[in-house]
């Protein structure tokens, strides 16, 4: 059974159990109904076994089965095996913008946890005893769970993604006999084949998980709902590798949902969307929310007409009628990235049209980078995340300064978006450019979401929330918080926290960011101008700073409150997110100025120049990927790296860069940096550490001689001589050999 939390006072669950199945994509058919305030319909899930069977797995099944059973100790009281008699199985044959709405009209008679209720089976919904003994001839069944609530889930299903037309091209490694249990691992072994494809199949890929998801149901799952899960098993399944990788499941969100929110526009039309609530987005679809399940989707969504879908998608949707007074709109993506950045908003929106003085500045403007930046112009390296189709790798992509954008809004503020809005979002994404590279996602919308939203604007995959706050008195903050939600795009999206209590490790670097971009923007200030300005927002934010640190309570203010057990999770891949639950903690400001003052002293410490230069490689080579504010070898490498390209470093920065960093401490790719530091800049107090790299990392220092003799400093040469001398006797004669060539 799960935890109950104080959801007033208590820490944030995560409760799905990612090191056995992890989530790959998602596939959304939903309905959006104003008059009920319910947004209604089908995903279906595809899997990939996790991380921790498959380390386990390799013993042997029974190994493993031994860390299922404290998930598994459940009361059976609560399984329940729900039939749906009216809900038809979707027709592998629709179009692919019209997925089937099962059960429309149907009811929702269920309780308040999601499960269905005596007087359902009373009207021909079955349950037996049998569906809810969780023992299966003394093992316990493989327990799937997602983080969900605020839902109302109707059914769920396999998916046999076996019948699909075509798809025997992903059954060729498979060996299928005439078992029942080898059909199942063909159905298993086609969904990963299919999230397996490789980058430039994505279009396929696309198409086939659209009719997977249409493909036929094969058998209902058990199922149950808690306060902060769903909780899924298949009865005789023991383990993960073994459990259905493709599942169907219907469901209905709550009015009262805490990931959506309904409400009026500024023109008091309906409208609904996510407004980056604390639970995130398990109230709007059942998914997994750690952020180590990075996941694609695509999403169907159908409205009324004259309402306006918008969500986080790479496509700019265009409407495709149904039926009369019916639209549906299509959203796709191929990065992967954690459910919670899912986002979609529904209303009344008009697109603020471009006039012809800004039209030229919407196309894809392509210039030559300022020399100073011409290394970053552009290694061709490999990048380091999952494959995708990556912008990095996209020769076109990467001299994009300004990627295509459109604003929305309420019919009554539009004018008003016009006045500075429009003008200031070109500027701010090349600003963004200039500093930081290839923009990590391919388009952007902007949408002036209603007045009861609760921040100045709010980032997401090819969309930005902004309050209509930021609209009058000028540019300033309409143009100083696109910028802070423009610089999300790299750190906090395109390179995520892999713990969400590291929440500086995103807002930190944007309202640092922010700074920056909003100086290059500002084409007509002088550089005294621009620094004047930064130091005046300094000081508001180091009052403002001051004043929380004064007024909250200390263990908000810890950049990283689960201090050296940050970034861990239990074997099944659940966790907590520390005070996520904390109703004043949404409204601090304390993780992104602390942040921000954290990196303002690195820069002001080796140079703005140098940092940036450090930022725009860190993002090049972490994009992607989850990261934690521990650096990783990798990491200081490259930062190392970036430092080495200085001409000059002062001693006290050395020191300083020893001590934070403990590099004496580190693995030899970065000491062998280190040494490198040390030699370039005749850093006297780190002689010692590069004698000790020589006599013990032979393997590694043979061009550390050659680094030492070139300087043509005579305290660096006797050096070189010493632990040549005091190495040679036992040294590999070919190493022996090249040293020697270098001294002598």
């Amino acid at each position: 059974m799960e935890t109950q939390l104080d959801p007033m006072k208590d820490d944030l669950p995560l409760m799905a159990n990612t090191s056995y199945l992890l989530v790959k994509h998602y596939v959304l058919d939903l309905d959006v109904d104003f008059k009920s305030k319910v947004i209604e319909g089908i995903i279906v899930l595809f899997f990939e076994t996790g991380s921790q069977y498959r380390k386990t797995s390799s013993t042997g099944k029974g190994g493993c089965q031994s860390q299922f059973d404290e998930t598994c100790k459940m009361r059976a009281s609560e399984l329940c095996h729900t039939p749906v008699t009216n809900v038809s199985a979707c027709s592998s044959k629709m179009e692919h913008n019209d997925f089937a709405v099962c059960g429309k009209g149907e009811e929702d008679t269920s309780d308040k946890k999601g499960n269905h209720s005596n007087e359902e089976q009373a009207s021909g919904i079955s349950s037996s005893k049998d569906c809810c003994d969780i023992e299966n001839h003394g093992k316990k069944d493989f327990l799937l769970v997602l983080d969900c609530c605020d839902l109302s889930v109707l059914k769920v299903e396999e998916v046999d993604v076996a019948a699909v037309s075509g798809i025997e091209k992903f059954t060729r490694s498979a060996e299928l006999t005439n078992v029942s249990k080898e059909l199942e691992n063909l159905r298993n072994q086609i969904v990963h084949e299919l999230v397996t494809l490789p980058a430039d199949c994505w279009k396929e890929q696309l198409y086939y998980f659209t009719r997977c998801s249409q493909a036929p149901g094969c058998g209902e799952l058990l199922f149950t709902t808690g306060t902060w899960s769903l909780e899924i098993r298949k009865s005789g399944i023991q383990t993960p590798t073994d459990f259905p990788h493709a599942i169907r499941i219907w469901y209905k969100t709550k009015p009262e949902g805490r990931s959506v929110t309904w409400t009026t526009d500024q023109s008091g039309r309906p409208c609904v969307y996510t407004m980056g609530s604390p639970i995130n987005n398990r109230a709007l679809f059942p998914c997994q929310e750690p952020p180590v399940a990075l996941s694609t989707w695509q999403a169907s969504v159908r409205t009324a007409a004259g309402f306006v879908v918008l969500m986080s998608g790479e496509n700019s949707a265009e409407p495709v009628q149904l039926r009369e007074g019916i639209l549906s709109w299509y959203y796709y993506v191929t990065m992967p990235m954690p459910a919670s950045t899912f986002t979609i908003a529904v209303g009344c929106w008009q697109e603020v049209k471009q006039q012809s003085f800004t039209a030229a500045i919407q196309t894809n403007i392509e210039f030559s980078l300022p020399s100073s930046q011409a290394d970053f112009r552009w290694h061709e390296e490999i990048c380091g995340h999952v494959e995708y189709p990556c912008r990095f790798q996209n020769s076109v992509a990467r001299l994009q300064a300004v990627i295509p954008y459109r604003v929305f809004a309420p019919c009554c503020l539009m004018e008003r978006c016009g006045e500075h809005l429009l003008q200031l979002i070109p500027q701010c994404l090349s600003a963004a450019y200039i500093t930081l590279g290839t923009h990590p996602f391919s388009r952007l919308d902007v949408l002036i979401v209603p007045s009861n939203f609760s921040s100045l604007g709010m980032a997401s995959p090819h969309i930005i929330f902004l309050s209509q706050s930021v609209l009058p008195g000028g540019s300033h903050l309409c143009g100083t918080r696109l910028c802070h939600e423009i610089a999300h795009a790299w750190f906090g999206l395109a390179i995520g926290a892999r713990d969400w209590t590291e929440e500086w490790l995103s807002e930190g670097f944007a309202t640092f960011l922010e700074d920056i971009f909003w100086a290059r923007a500002q084409q007509q200030l002088s550089h005294d101008e621009v620094k004047g300005q930064q130091e005046l927002k300094a000081l508001l934010r180091w009052r403002r700073l001051r004043d929380e640190v004064q007024n909250s309570e200390e263990e908000l203010q810890v950049l990283r409150p689960k201090k050296e057990s940050t970034g861990e999770f239990s074997e099944s891949g659940a966790s907590i997110v520390k005070h996520g639950l904390k109703a004043e903690k949404i409204f601090m400001q304390v993780h992104y100025l602390k942040g921000y003052f954290l990196l303002r002293s690195l820069a002001r410490t080796i140079g703005e120049a140098s940092y940036l230069a450090s930022l725009r490689k860190f993002v090049h080579k972490f994009h992607g990927q989850l990261v934690l504010s521990q650096l990783l070898p990798d990491q200081l490498v490259l930062l190392l790296e970036s430092l080495l390209e200085e001409k000059t470093l002062c001693p006290r920065i050395l020191q300083c860069l020893e001590k934070t960093y403990q590099l004496r401490e580190q693995d030899a790719e970065v000491r062998h940096r280190w040494c490198e530091l040390v030699v370039k800049h005749k850093y006297v107090p780190g002689y010692g550490d590069i004698e000790k790299f020589l006599r013990e990392d032979q393997a590694m220092g043979v061009y550390l001689y050659g680094e030492l003799m070139v300087n043509e400093d005579v305290k660096q040469q006797e050096l070189a001589h010493k632990c040549f001398s005091a190495v040679r006797e036992h040294m590999d004669a070919s190493s022996a050999k090249v040293v020697a060539e270098m001294l002598f």
